[in-house]
């Protein structure tokens, strides 16, 4: 296991326009690269915009490996940096689902996730809810999960990932005015809790109707944070290493002492 530098894109989203969103994604893929960093997070639903409605949603959705996450990949090989995106994504029998993908630098699929708590009207007018049991992945040896948004929200999907032995939960998120203490507050404690990293990746500006609240961050196993955007654009650096890992969680022992069967503990 190395230590590892991630990038989260903070940025306002750009409803509707795919091929403008895959440049920003160019940009700022580069920049990140240029950076040390090893993986670029998104906000959710990227590259298409979040608040565009069902209609919209069916028509932008595609396959996992659709024409989407081909330019992704593109991208992360040219830069030789992984990406997480969020975008709509289709079964093929018409569900469409609010996904997230990893990519790595090599341009291969790692993983990918379909949210499973839909927020509100917003989401439930647009998606089918994800099944919630997608495993975790290897990235540089840390064992990675992804969750969307909402998803963090409620402690029994992000302690479902640390009792499979996650290290580092990934989120993109489009998170509201209204909203600061999940970003300043409830995503710490999921890291404290659960001892393991979580990467949480905003819009900023407005959509519509929707103000989003930005605050993008990265926590650490002991409930610090290891950074936090403002309110505006911004490209948010942060390490995580196996050292605050490690010591995290001989600090605490939530996980390894948590009483449901069939958990795997550390190793």
């Amino acid at each position: 296991m190395s230590d590892l530098k991630l990038a989260l894109l903070q940025c306002p989203s750009l409803p509707l326009d795919v091929p403008a969103n895959l440049a920003r994604l160019e940009t700022f893929a580069a920049q990140a690269a240029a950076n040390g960093a090893h993986m670029l997070v998104t906000p959710e639903m990227f590259l298409t915009g979040y608040n565009i409605g069902g209609h919209q949603a069916r028509q932008l959705a595609e396959p996992p490996d659709g024409p989407r996450a081909q330019a992704v990949a593109a991208i992360a090989r040219r830069h030789q940096i992984a990406i997480v995106f969020g975008h709509p994504e289709h079964d093929g029998d018409g569900a469409v689902f609010n996904a997230a993908q990893c990519i790595d630098a090599q341009g291969r699929s790692l993983a990918r996730y379909r949210k499973t708590q839909l927020f509100g009207d917003l989401d439930l007018g647009m998606f089918r809810p994800g099944p919630g049991d997608e495993p975790l992945f290897d990235f540089h040896g840390w064992q990675l999960g992804l969750l969307v948004c909402y998803d963090v929200e409620f402690p029994e999907n992000t302690r479902r990932l640390a009792l499979l032995g996650a290290d580092l939960v990934v989120v993109p998120t489009a998170n509201m005015d209204g909203f600061d203490f999940v970003n300043q507050h409830l995503v710490p404690t999921r890291a404290y809790e659960n001892q393991l990293f979580v990467a949480y990746a905003n819009f900023c500006g407005s959509e519509g109707d929707l103000a989003y609240n930005g605050l993008s961050c990265v926590a650490a196993p002991d409930g610090t944070t290891r950074g936090q955007a403002g309110r505006g654009p911004e490209l948010l650096l942060a390490d995580v290493t196996q050292a605050a890992l490690e010591a995290g969680r001989a600090q605490n022992g939530h996980v390894a002492l948590c009483r449901t069967p069939g958990h795997t503990l550390y190793k």
